[in-house]
């Protein structure tokens, strides 16, 4: 039983000869959560959560989520300047909880980031296709959407996460530079829309502004309300943590990471709230449950010009978003491959591009594999749970060691401790309790499989695993 909590404390020093190289900034760690936050929860699911679960007060689920993900960004903000290692919240996890449950939170990052990653690809795929439509160029059912919908395989999703695998394996400072472009094509993207559709705001729109009330749980499972829209729009601020994976590339970990956290979540929470309040405000909440809900928006109004720049500025978007997410993902399997929890496979870096191509290989092809065959509702809600108990233990390990490290350098502290992490881990476990029941039935098997892989595998080959005797 001891060895399923045995701990270890690694600072930023101890993984200065991790292999891979220091060259991000505080400006592009910023960047990358900025890149990784806005894309398919503001382009996508606000049309969605809009039209099915919050009406006009979609912009109070943003809201909820916001705060919800504002106590968790500081709680990682104190662990990333203390910590050190690229396995975010899952390397936390292991200082503050010991290995079992470090594993089960690396176990649900694995769930959070490979399905966010398939599921951005789902929401680009839409823009895409619409896109090419307004070309007069469309693309077969069979291969442009899943089988649920009819078609045998998405594959524009599926070809797009297999193109950033060849990015991701060439550097790290290259994709940052790809990621810094887009991020500005997006910003712009945004812009453009909110000169555009400001002026056609009509309050009529926003009545009834509740029209499914706080929260209700419909036979079946289903949820509906403004919390229920929260658990859903919470996808949209998933990214900040992605920060966190770049700890053991960033220049100036202790000061930079903290910056980047904060930073980009700010931003992003206010670009949310405007998006949103705007476009229920231009089209009915009832019209909005669509793919491409602020293209179509504008082009509602007549801006066919800015709708297509919407379009084409989405497009590019997005890319940033899978980007960050899949980096993320490769990083987080990176270090728990080098604590010996999964296959040494893993933890290969290769020495001319100083990447671990062996992930981002393997990763790219599963996730290809589910966008293009999963829809964007059902793999955002597993993302959303994984996150949300992600983000709990998080806030849990900031209070924890506060008391059994009292003495580890914190160069960045969070206030009111514990005050902050105890309303973090209560409004993210919130959360989670407005998702559907099968999205807890679906969660609850891959921490079984998780479970049983541990106790396989994991346990025996951990790097703190005692030798027998």
């Amino acid at each position: 039983m001891k060895q399923l909590f045995r701990t270890r404390t690694l600072k930023h020093e101890d993984y200065a000869n991790s292999g891979l190289k220091r060259c991000l900034s505080a400006f592009d760690l910023t960047l990358l959560g900025i890149g990784a936050i806005i894309g398919t929860g503001i382009f996508v699911l606000t049309g969605i959560a809009a039209a099915n679960q919050s009406g006009p007060a979609v912009v109070l689920s943003f809201v909820i989520a916001g705060v919800a993900c504002a106590f968790a960004a500081l709680a990682y903000a104190e662990l990333a300047a203390s910590l050190g290692g690229c396995g975010s919240a899952y390397g936390y996890s292991y200082s503050a909880f010991g290995e079992f449950i470090a594993w089960i939170i690396g176990w649900t990052l694995l769930l959070e980031y490979g399905m966010s990653v398939a599921a951005v690809a789902n929401g680009w795929s839409g823009y895409f296709g619409n896109a090419l439509k307004s070309m007069g160029l469309e693309l077969p059912m069979a291969i442009s959407t899943h089988p649920e919908n009819g078609g045998i395989v998405n594959l524009p999703a599926a070809l797009v996460i297999l193109a950033l695998m060849g990015m991701l394996i060439v550097g790290a400072k290259e994709s940052a530079r790809l990621n810094a472009v887009m991020v500005g094509v997006k910003l712009f993207t945004i812009a453009v829309f909110l000169v555009a559709a400001t002026g056609h705001v009509d309050p009529a729109n926003w009545s009834p502004f509740m029209p499914y009330g706080w929260f209700t749980r419909m036979e079946g499972g289903e949820t509906v309300g403004i919390l229920a829209g929260a658990s859903l729009v919470f996808f949209a601020y998933i990214g900040f943590d992605a920060v966190t994976t770049a700890a053991e590339e960033a220049q100036n970990p202790q000061r930079d990471l903290p910056i980047g956290i904060l930073g980009a979540l700010a931003i992003c929470t206010v670009v949310y709230i405007a998006v949103s309040a705007v476009l229920t405000g231009v089209v009915s909440y009832k019209e909005l449950g669509v793919s491409s809900p602020v293209a179509a928006a504008l082009l509602s109004l007549g801006h066919r010009w800015a709708s297509g720049l919407v379009a084409v500025g989405v497009i590019a978007g997005l890319v940033t978003v899978m980007l960050v997410l899949y980096y993320g993902l490769t990083r987080i399997i990176f270090a728990m491959a080098r604590d010996g929890l999964l296959p040494p496979f893993f933890a290969a870096i290769n020495k001319r591009t100083q990447t671990p191509v062996n992930t981002i290989v393997v990763v790219g092809l599963t996730c290809a594999l589910f966008a293009g065959v999963l829809p964007l509702g059902k793999l955002a809600e597993l993302v959303n749970i994984g996150t949300l108990f992600a983000f709990v233990m998080v806030c849990g390990g900031v209070a924890l060691l506060r008391k059994t490290q009292p003495h580890l350098p914190r160069p960045f502290k969070l206030p009111w401790n514990p005050l902050i992490p105890v309303l973090g881990a209560l409004s993210c476990g919130a959360l989670m309790a407005f998702l559907p029941q099968h999205t807890w039935e679906r969660f609850i098997i891959w921490l079984v499989a998780g479970i049983v892989f541990y106790f396989a595998y994991s346990m025996r080959h951990s790097k703190l695993a005692v030798p027998s005797t």
